[in-house]
């Protein structure tokens, strides 16, 4: 069930600012157990239970890509980055470009070995990039679909390792897409002490903007960021694959709220959930409610973060799930 929802959602392209097939698909799934808003900004929004608002749980829709900035007179395709992408892993790669009338392939091209007389091996930075999708002229992509302000993402590959593993990209932030609405569906029929909010995100790779638009019309006790975890390395200690649960302690966006992240851990053991902690980078939607809630981050370790064969541990996401719904019985 969860490698098929994995399957299908990270499938779906959706760069920061184009959420909107995410959002759609995502409806589809919701529309049987709950109602959904959308607000101004483009956040999808839950609300379960009745009474003071106890806590947001987010998880953003959006996934890094490529802008089309520009067509070259040979037809190109110009782009800038969205999001945080490692210029390394543009290079030779092949791109699903999504235009209004539909999706082309295209291709980032590589200088072959056989050409590079200086024997340079330097990475080559985005702006010296274009995207080639067969066009022959500036006319001919213009007639093929293609316009200023279209994107592209990697070409998804999903692939499941030795029954454990799902690797592909997007995961960050799919895989607390899929968390939410498992743990929605859950929680639906059951009695709550208090109102909780599920907002799924936009956004959010390029500055927190759908999670920074909810913290100016919401002030709940606690607000959970369920987002991706960057492992593994001598920055993240002991954290694995494998061991469970996250709580994302400390990143550069934030040092959560320590109160709330030991809460978290006693509640996690009574529930015989398996638990890890510890510290990573980049940052996360809960961090913008700080000045008005206990904050937290919820996660499971990401190997290969923002490329694309970002890998999870299904064992790890199911932790997840039964955490929130946890929380949520429990707070």
């Amino acid at each position: 069930m969860l490698v098929e929802e994995l399957r299908e959602i990270t499938a779906i392209p959706g760069i920061s600012g184009y959420e909107e097939n995410v959002r759609e698909k995502l409806m589809e799934w919701l529309e049987p157990y709950v109602d959904c808003t959308v607000d101004t900004i483009g956040n999808l929004i839950v609300e379960l239970g009745e009474g003071e608002l106890k806590a947001i749980f987010m998880a953003h829709m959006d996934e890094i890509g490529l802008l089309i900035t520009g067509i070259t007179p040979d037809g190109k395709l110009r782009f800038r980055k969205i999001g945080g992408i490692d210029d390394r892993l543009l290079y030779g790669r092949h791109v699903d470009v999504i235009t209004e009338s539909g999706k082309l392939d295209g291709v980032i091209g590589a200088l072959p070995v056989h050409l590079n007389l200086e024997r340079k091996f330097d990475t080559v930075p985005w702006n010296r990039l274009t995207i080639d999708i067969g066009a022959e002229s500036k006319e001919e992509a213009l007639e093929m679909g293609v316009k200023v302000l279209d994107y592209a993402v990697f070409k998804k590959h999903f692939a499941v390792l030795n029954n454990r593993y799902v690797s592909t990209r997007s995961l960050d932030d799919r895989f607390g897409v899929v968390a939410l609405v498992e743990a929605i569906k859950d929680l639906v029929d059951h009695d709550l002490n208090g109102r909780f909010i599920f907002a799924f995100t936009v956004q959010e790779e390029i500055g927190l903007k759908g999670a920074k638009f909810l913290a100016e019309h919401y002030s709940p006790k606690y607000a959970f960021a369920i987002d991706s975890f960057a492992c593994c390395s001598e920055l993240t200690g002991d954290v694995k694959l494998g061991g469970g649960a996250l709580i994302r302690a400390v990143d550069n966006s934030a040092i959560y709220t320590r109160r709330l992240a030991r809460k978290v851990w006693e509640i996690a053991e009574k529930n015989d959930i398996p638990i890890q902690i510890g510290v990573t980078g980049g940052g996360t939607d809960a961090s913008v409610f700080q000045s008005k809630s206990e904050v937290l981050a919820l996660s499971v370790p990401i190997k290969y973060l923002h490329s694309e064969v970002e890998t999870l541990h299904l064992g790890d996401l199911e932790a997840l799930i039964k955490l929130i719904e946890a929380i949520a019985f429990e707070l």
